[in-house]
């Protein structure tokens, strides 16, 4: 298991010494590009091509697709060559057209010699992440945050914006980090590093808004979706060898796990989690979908102790903090995954995103009340409307934050900057002319991209797994918003294009079940395992060192008191979980 860093000096020395310093084993032949050993990823290289030398984490699901266009261009690219070193290909072959058609899991990094750049590239919908940095006249980028954290050249510290952004969002929903000076690179993007400092970025793909025959029958729409789904389902699939699916029990998942077994000519196995059986739980639902698709099905138990011990462990694997109960769960399925001896492992993450689920309701009922509710003609009241509808900490946040902290935000830009490109949408940001859309465009390219996706990934290759995602594929989410709003969110059925394209793959009463979520017992949790793990972390000297959040308000959520009940427990979550991040990273 690996990471990578890679650095643009003036010197290749420099560069190296720069990369030693983050921890990456310099090697000779390939200055400014090198591996992080031991630290878990998917990155091989250094490798070269066209007198550029590039190093990755790359796996691309439609290789044949990308040798013909290649061989198109005149470019023989020998047929062992690894998913990296074929990426880079078609990016210098095909430029930003030859990034667009690959189909996949990428965060590339490039040194164009001849340009006197680096280039970063992140695949389309943020499956893999890639981090950069400016300081002493050079450039750096990684996989790893961690490896940025550690270069001495940077200096860095806490970005207190950031902080707000998670606790509104639970993760970080733009190219801000909890890092000073350290950026995200956003999906879809191609960025060009000079060493003069400037920074060219490129939108090689976003989602178009393209219904091209809104009076078509709908079921054309679903037609068309069951062919992409098989497609992207068979490509991510292993070759002679067994798969997993996470399955709880709702359709996303499901479907996938159906497909799985019907395209799949090896074992499924399928993977599901109960936190006990006084609980509500899709356990009835997962173990239907199992014997109907004659899967080897495991259920896992999750106990509030198993949370309490592993949860600085799960927090310290991401790169950024994710306020999702379910990160141990689900780093103990991918440990279940790995144990089996599977490599890949399917999930149903993305048809709430991409295909209208829930969660855009409040944001529905809202726009059609908009002028009987306070201020919701001004300018910025959708944006304000849509952080509240994440019922985080948005609200709260005068009574949980210090003085000096709220003095510090004053006057920097506040997180509806991360919404409004989709809800108010230019041109250049993939303009969706419907409301629906500009919500599920704002989900794709928040929430999946910056927490659906990257928690997935890392979790899994802790594990030495790769987590891959069917319903993200780039052509199934490109047809989705080439599907008239009404298919989506039919009357007051969700996402009904996508049962409609698996109606006869699955029971009825999976397809048609209302979708509940996993329900996690985090207060339960907060009350008994976590009780004193919570209070000693988020009251204790390091944390009122730090200076972020009152100890009055803190105490009094850990009392469940006030007008916070019932979702103070999710809250102080979030709390507990920027906590543990903060503290794995040494940030202060």
């Amino acid at each position: 298991m690996a990471r990578f860093c890679a650095c643009l000096a003036a010197t290749p020395g420099q560069a190296a010494g720069h990369l030693a310093a983050m921890g990456a084993a310099v090697g000779a032949g390939a200055p400014g590009a090198a591996l992080i050993q031991d630290e878990p990823g998917h990155a091989t290289g250094p490798f070269t091509a066209y007198g550029r030398t590039a190093v990755g984490e790359v796996t691309l699901h439609n290789r044949p697709e990308l040798f013909a266009a290649l061989a198109g261009a005149g470019d023989h690219a020998p047929p062992g060559c690894p998913d990296g070193e074929l990426l880079l290909r078609c990016w210098v072959r095909l430029g930003a057209a030859g990034i667009r058609a690959a189909e996949g899991m990428f965060a590339l990094a490039v040194h164009d010699h001849a340009e006197a750049e680096l280039v970063l590239i992140r695949d389309h919908m943020g499956a893999r992440t890639l981090f950069y940095a400016r300081a002493d006249d050079c450039w750096a980028a990684s996989t790893s945050l961690r490896a940025l954290r550690r270069w001495p050249a940077l200096g860095t510290g806490l970005e207190l914006a950031a902080v707000r952004s998670f606790l509104t969002f639970a993760y970080l929903p733009g190219d801000e980090t909890l890092l000073r000076g350290v950026r995200e690179v956003l999906p879809g993007r191609c960025l060009r590093l000079a060493a003069d400092g400037a920074v060219t970025e490129e939108h090689y793909w976003e989602p178009r808004e393209l219904i091209e025959d809104d009076g078509a029958p709908p079921e054309s729409y679903a037609l068309r979706l069951r062919e992409l789904l098989e497609e992207a389902t068979a490509t991510r699939l292993p070759e002679a060898e067994a798969v997993g699916v996470l399955l709880s029990g709702g359709v996303d998942s499901s479907l996938v796990t159906a497909l799985a077994a019907k395209l799949h000519a090896h074992p499924v196995h399928t993977y599901s989690i109960s936190f006990g059986d006084e609980l509500p739980n899709e356990l009835g639902y997962s173990g239907l979908v199992a014997q109907h698709c004659h899967t080897r099905h495991r259920v896992l138990t999750v106990s509030g102790d198993a949370v309490a011990a592993r949860l600085a462990e799960a927090a310290a694997l991401l790169d950024s903090p994710v306020g999702d109960p379910l990160t141990v769960p689900n780093l103990m399925l991918a440990e279940a995954v790995a144990g089996d001896g599977l490599r890949v492992v399917l999930n149903g993450e993305g048809g709430d995103p991409v295909f209208g689920g829930p969660k855009n309701l409040p944001m529905l009922v809202y726009e059609m009340h908009r002028g009987e509710v306070a201020g919701g003609d001004a300018e910025d009241a959708r944006e304000t409307a849509y952080l509240r509808s994440y019922r985080k900490c948005f609200t709260d946040l005068p009574e949980l934050l210090t003085a000096d902290a709220l003095d510090a935000l004053g006057g920097m830009p506040g997180p509806e900057r991360f919404v409004a490109p989709y809800l108010r949408p230019a041109a250049r940001d993939g303009r969706m002319d419907h409301l629906l859309n500009q919500l599920l465009h704002c989900n794709l390219r928040t929430k999946g991209a910056h927490h659906i996706l990257t928690k997935v990934e890392r979790l899994t290759a802790s594990q030495g797994t790769q987590g891959r995602a069917p319903l993200f594929d780039r052509r199934v989410v490109d047809h989705a918003f080439a599907t008239p709003p009404r298919w989506k969110l039919n009357g007051a059925v969700e996402k009904w294009v996508l049962k409609e394209a698996v109606r006869d793959l699955l029971p009825d009463t999976v397809v048609d079940r209302p979708k509940s979520g996993m329900r996690v017992p985090v207060q339960q949790w907060l009350g008994g395992p976590l009780r004193e793990l919570a209070g000693d972390l988020l009251l204790g000297r390091e944390a009122r060192a730090r200076g972020l959040f009152r100890p009055d308000t803190v105490r009094s959520w850990m009392r469940r008191e006030g007008t916070l009940l019932p979702r103070q427990g999710g809250k102080l979550w979030l709390v507990l979980t920027l906590e543990l991040w903060l503290r794995a990273y040494d940030v202060s």
